[in-house]
């Protein structure tokens, strides 16, 4: 039996599938912003020559990486309640979403600042900076430069991430996608437009990016 394409029902309930979109956006990027802030300090953690500091961030490294999102989101969301923690589900996928993206971005920072050159911050602390401002006016900012790239390939990575959150019915694309299936059991045509519309974002995103990356290069 032949398998007729009807996609009004997908056009009759297309702004759900907008504004699923757009807060799967809003959450990537308060949760990369929440988790570069994470990263950074994971990854100058990870670098200290305290013991107890570098032992620490390369523990929640390694046990975020090693943990699947969906057991973090699951254990935040459900198990939090049981010790007296209760939080919204928006909230609840933010904060574990913001700790597992910065376990990722700990490594993409910490390669960075392996990379710069061991002389900046002689150089920063010659000129009369402190160890403070030095990171901050010169460590940073050309590190950032330099893990652009990768910075933009694990903002994709991530912002496709939040189709994890219909797991705990955040209203997300993913989650009316499925809502809209349930109703008119349209799959083709129903995950047909959702896929399309990730795909198209992520390569604004990329665009995007790429386009930042051109204007914050180092002249050559």
């Amino acid at each position: 039996m032949g398998y007729n394409l009807n996609f009004n029902a997908v056009w009759r309930d297309f702004d759900l599938l907008l504004s699923g979109l757009g807060l799967g956006l809003i959450l990537a990027v308060i949760s990369i912003f929440i988790g570069c802030i994470i990263g950074l300090v994971a990854a100058f953690g990870t670098l200290s020559h305290n013991r107890v500091v570098r032992g620490f961030s390369t523990g929640y490294v390694s046990a975020i990486r090693n943990t699947p999102l969906l057991v973090l989101i699951f254990f935040t969301y459900f198990a939090l309640p049981q010790m007296g923690l209760r939080i919204g589900k928006i909230e609840s996928f933010v904060a574990t979403f913001s700790l597992y993206a910065g376990a990722y971005l700990t490594e993409v920072f910490r390669a960075g600042l392996i990379s710069l050159p061991k002389g900046l911050r002689e150089a920063g602390l010659a000129i009369g900076l402190t160890e403070f401002q030095t990171k901050r006016y010169l460590t940073i900012p050309v590190m950032l430069r330099n893990v652009l790239p990768s910075l933009g390939n694990n903002f994709i990575s991530l912002f496709k991430d939040t189709s994890l959150a219909a797991a705990i019915a955040v209203p997300e694309l993913t989650f009316y996608a499925r809502k809209i299936n349930v109703e008119t059991f349209r799959v083709i045509e129903t995950w047909m437009v959702a896929s399309l519309m990730y795909v198209a974002a992520c390569y604004i995103i990329a665009h995007a990016l790429r386009l930042l990356e051109r204007r914050m290069a180092i002249p050559k």
